[in-house]
């Protein structure tokens, strides 16, 4: 008697649990990168290009979570499918350095443990988010840049590849021309060095990609990858593998993945901000993600926007720029794909 008692009370916990998983809503959103996206500035087939990348990277990650697969799975197979594409800064896209060459960041974060991994200056592993997954998962940091990062993902098996996969025709041509008018711009002016003020800083999009998904489980997580900023200098690393900048998950407030002006959303931590908001504010994420990309960042002048979704698939996509690549899927809908304001 009492052996089937437990027996009943162990079928009962498992059936509630079952039910519980069941219940939870599965969900998807990624982002293209953020910018000068205008609609007069997109020739159709350019348009359509971009949709049906998005649309590719939300089935990709949406399918992982159909079968049952986690959040941090899920926001991989979104971000690599952006990655092996050239229309994004980001893996085969990546924009180029000053010096002529392609350094690239990435991070990965689990919203049920905390765990988080990020590599930064990488510029020969194929898959950047890959190399972020293999520090969460196999390493004792957080963090890893340059070559040791490159050491490391080779030692883990992934794909090392020749710089020269990353080369892009028109990118080069983008450094070029910015090149060329920031020289015109400061002859003319006299100063020297850097400026954000530039006009031709305004010019430039942002094509970081990132994704925020949430499982059965109701664990979210939440990954970014960039190839950071045109004509950037010197080592330059910006937001996307910062921890709480760029990339934040956790269970108990959001996701975030962010796209903009790197050295302002570092300075605001805008990815914590925003979970902070929802934790001691009691804020929703929308209210939350909308109070730091709307008010916080343009007091400071920072250009871009965010991704963020809490564990009910409850999903905030606010920028302040003039467009944002972006689009999600919730469980029993149609995959929605937004450009424009």
């Amino acid at each position: 008697m009492i052996k089937f008692f437990f027996g009943l009370l162990f079928s009962f916990v498992i059936a509630g649990s079952y039910a519980q998983e069941k219940s939870q809503k599965i969900a998807l959103v990624v982002h293209g990168g953020a910018g000068m996206i205008k609609k007069e500035n997109m020739s159709d087939k350019q348009e359509k290009a971009y949709q049906d990348k998005i649309n590719e990277a939300l089935k990709a990650g949406y399918r992982v979570l159909e079968r049952g697969g986690s959040s941090i799975d899920a926001v991989t197979a979104a971000i690599l499918v952006m990655e092996n594409s050239p229309l994004f800064n980001a893996g085969k896209g990546a924009v180029f350095t000053y010096a002529e060459t392609n350094e690239m960041d990435a991070s990965i974060m689990d919203g049920e443990t905390l765990a988080a991994g990020a590599v930064a200056g990488v510029t020969n592993i194929k898959n950047p988010i890959l190399a972020a997954l293999a520090v969460k998962d196999h390493s004792a940091h957080v963090m890893m840049a340059g070559k040791g990062a490159e050491k490391f993902a080779q030692e883990q098996g992934l794909e090392i590849v020749d710089p020269s996969y990353f080369k892009d025709e028109n990118k080069l041509n983008q450094l070029r021309r910015i090149k060329e008018k920031e020289k015109t711009e400061l002859d003319h002016s006299g100063q020297q060095g850097y400026r954000e003020t530039d006009p031709v800083f305004h010019d430039r999009k942002f094509g970081t990609v990132g994704a925020v998904a949430v499982d059965r489980k109701g664990n979210l997580a939440a990954g970014t990858s960039t190839g950071g900023m045109t004509n950037k200098k010197y080592g330059r690393v910006g937001d996307a593998p910062i921890i709480g900048a760029g990339t934040y998950a956790e269970n108990a407030s959001c996701g975030v993945s962010a796209t903009g002006h790197g050295e302002i959303f570092m300075r605001a931590v805008v990815a914590y901000d925003i979970a902070a908001l929802m934790k001691y504010k009691n804020l929703s994420v929308q209210e939350a993600a909308e109070e730091v990309v709307m008010k916080k960042l343009v007091q400071l002048k920072g250009e871009g926007g965010v991704i963020a979704m809490d564990k009910y698939g409850n999903i905030a996509m606010p920028f302040n720029s003039a467009g944002m690549y972006r689009g999600y899927i919730k469980e029993g809908e149609q995959p929605v794909v937004l450009m424009y304001k």
